[in-house]
């Protein structure tokens, strides 16, 4: 729950910083803080091969992630961002069967086609609009689907001792590849302290000791059932974002929103119910 609760407070806090600065040096600054903090704690940890090995394979597709996301948030609303990005949910159960050969369930299916409604609400343009879909929200979909491998492959990767170490070669892949993004674009950055404060609050708490508790957490348990409470980070940066008045919010924002969060809840908690009741089931006879 705090995870989420961080998580979404941080697409508000990330949507003004890109008033102030481009994504990939915000990207940049982010991560090096981050991966600063975790180098202090995790010291020569960090250089054993299989974290340096999986933490770079990690690092790409949280990179891939970050920057798809971010660069989206520019050109595109906190509320939308979080929802589209919660996607990802859905996307697991496919990455699982992609790479792992895990068949899907129904109900993750089920979760598939209410979530393209929810997204159909979300994003479909107003009577006599010609917008729909925007480019941020297709960069952010982009971004979905790379967090969805992410999540699949810390499930694999995530040590139950080493934590520290693994995720902070992965702030440093993060970081190293949005420098290496910078010739090419428009780097700008105004050292306000709403600039400065993001950074900091970004590096440290939404990423430092975010993707740290996210790592810990599914080396014990699996890819599916933890993005079951991921799922609630995009309610908690609707409110944040209503809250502080970045946007106000209509009924389609909210129909569109709250399908893809019942799509979450029908793909993966029926799935817990089944899992429960046959085990049960197994017991009794």
């Amino acid at each position: 729950m705090a995870l989420t609760i961080l998580w979404g407070v941080a697409f508000v806090v990330v949507k003004d910083a890109l008033g102030h600065g481009d994504p990939f040096t915000f990207l940049a600054l982010r991560f090096g803080v981050g991966a600063a903090v975790l180098s202090a704690m995790a010291r020569r940890r960090m250089f054993e091969p299989s974290h340096l090995r999986r933490g770079t394979v990690l690092g790409v597709f949280l990179f891939a992630g970050f920057a798809f996301q971010t660069v989206g948030l520019a050109t595109t609303t906190p509320s939308r961002s979080a929802f589209i990005t919660g996607l990802y949910v859905l996307f697991v159960p496919l990455v699982l069967l992609v790479l792992f050969r895990r068949v899907p369930r129904v109900s993750s299916l089920l979760g598939v086609v209410l979530s393209a409604v929810g997204l159909y609400f979300l994003t479909r343009p107003e009577v006599g609009s010609t917008e729909g879909l925007s480019r941020g929200d297709g960069l952010t979909l982009a971004g979905a689907m790379a967090y969805a491998v992410h999540v699949v492959l810390t499930e694999r990767y995530a040590p139950k001792e080493g934590v520290v170490a693994l995720v902070a070669v992965q702030l440093w892949v993060v970081s190293l590849g949005a420098v290496l993004f910078l010739p090419f674009v428009e780097a700008r950055v105004a050292w306000t302290p709403a600039f400065v404060g993001a950074v900091l609050f970004c590096g440290v708490m939404a990423s430092a000791v975010a993707i740290g508790l996210q790592t810990w957490a599914q080396a014990r348990t699996s890819a599916v059932r933890a993005v079951i409470i991921y799922s609630l980070e995009a309610v908690f940066t609707a409110v944040a974002s209503v809250a502080l008045g970045y946007e106000t919010l209509g009924v389609r924002e909210w129909v569109g929103g709250s399908l893809i969060v019942l799509s979450v809840l029908v793909s993966e908690l029926s799935a817990a119910v089944w899992d429960w009741r046959r085990a049960r089931q197994e017991t009794q006879a």
